[in-house]
């Protein structure tokens, strides 16, 4: 089963995505970690992804599209996964496999989202970040939704509930898409 995880920041999608990934038993792939990680590396990647990171930029798509080959290619993901935060935008998901089985859209209200993300505390939340990324992710990912939505692969979850309802609802949905692939 391959999964992806979508929402603004701030949308408990990262938390969905972890439990999701545990109750399944499948790796997950947290795109924002991967991206951390590397922009740790004393190279022209690792400072392209810093100086995005820290403006509340998305990483070129160039190197987001290498990196999750990258990371995919791995044996461990050969049976499935879980993808955290990706793709963000048309050209992102053309470089993505088409073998997804589902898109759980984990959604929020922008008041929502920055309550909580005022909340924990990283190095890259600036407010003005914060506030860049919404609009990067109201301009650039929602519009990806009708496409997965197209393809009948789009779930959309409210996510202003407790982590342990939408938990159970996803379970619930996922449990009902096995039920279908079954029958089929």
């Amino acid at each position: 089963m391959k999964f992806i995880f979508l929402g603004g920041q701030g949308s408990g999608k990262s938390t969905q995505a972890k439990l999701l990934a545990d109750y399944l038993n499948l790796p997950l792939v947290e795109m924002g970690q991967i991206f951390r990680e590397k922009s740790q590396d004393q190279d022209e990647e690792g400072l392209a992804i810093r100086e995005r990171l820290s403006a509340g930029e998305l990483v070129p798509d160039n190197i987001a599209v290498k990196a999750l080959k990258e990371k995919l290619n791995n044996s461990e993901f050969r049976n499935g996964y879980i993808l955290d935060g990706y793709p963000r935008n048309a050209a992102q998901l053309a470089g993505l496999q088409k073998d997804i089985d589902k898109v759980f859209f984990v959604k929020v209200s922008d008041e929502e989202a920055i309550k909580r993300l005022s909340l924990r505390a990283r190095s890259d939340d600036t407010k003005e970040a914060l506030e860049r990324r919404l609009q990067i992710y109201h301009e650039q990912t929602e519009p990806l939704l009708e496409q997965f939505e197209k393809d009948g692969k789009l779930v959309t979850i409210n996510g202003e509930r407790e982590i342990e309802e939408i938990h159970k609802d996803i379970k619930e949905r996922v449990a009902n898409y096995e039920k279908q692939l079954d029958q089929n």
